[in-house]
């Protein structure tokens, strides 16, 4: 897993409440068992018309918001089934960050666990960021996860919550697999000990 610790990028706002998995990622794309393509496969019955052209209307498709790593949405991002293709897609199209007034359970727990930080904002925050986002595309935030705090360009700054335990893996860059291993020499003279 990707390490995270700060983040500075400008948006891209997708002015939608309960988008849920199927529409981050449909179920036919769900046949995949690696994370590899699965960025092109992104809000794909949005992102695509029929013969597979781009859907110029689509945020995604707009020229002025590629290369945005925070994905800016509206309320209970990611509802729905607990398919973890969701944040495979949002990390293989490049975002890092997805900030919403709240989040399903499941999907908060499948982003954190495959590096992609979901934070959770009021709705007052929400809408000032989509009106910077909109009135200046290429206005950038940053994301410290250290401190948990966003810092808009104005200089305003926000707090978001994190459990310890995600916060710990995200900043080392490490799954939870990978965090226990960090004390393999721990359990290796535990396991001495015990076996005594």
């Amino acid at each position: 897993m990707a390490q995270f610790t700060t983040l500075t990028s400008h948006m891209l706002p997708l002015r939608v409440n309960n988008i849920d998995t199927d529409q981050i990622i449909p179920a036919r794309f769900l046949k995949a068992t690696d994370k590899k393509g699965m960025g092109e496969a992104l809000f794909a019955d949005w992102r695509y018309n029929a013969d597979g052209s781009p859907n110029q209307d689509f945020v995604l498709n707009c020229p002025t918001y590629q290369g945005a790593q925070i994905l800016l949405a509206g309320d209970n991002f990611g509802c729905g089934s607990s398919r973890e293709h969701a944040p495979w897609a949002l990390i293989g199209y490049g975002f890092r960050v997805v900030i919403a007034t709240s989040f399903a359970d499941i999907f908060r727990n499948n982003a954190l666990k495959n590096g992609l930080l979901p934070i959770e904002v009021e709705a007052g925050m929400q809408r000032i960021l989509f009106k910077l986002s909109e009135a200046a595309p290429r206005a950038e935030i940053t994301v410290d996860l250290a401190s948990q705090m966003v810092q808009l360009p104005d200089g305003r700054s926000v707090s978001f919550p994190i459990d310890y335990f995600s916060k710990t893996c995200l900043l080392s860059g490490v799954d939870e697999l990978g965090y226990i291993l960090g004390f393999a020499e721990k359990i290796a003279k535990y396991e001495e000990k015990a076996a005594l």
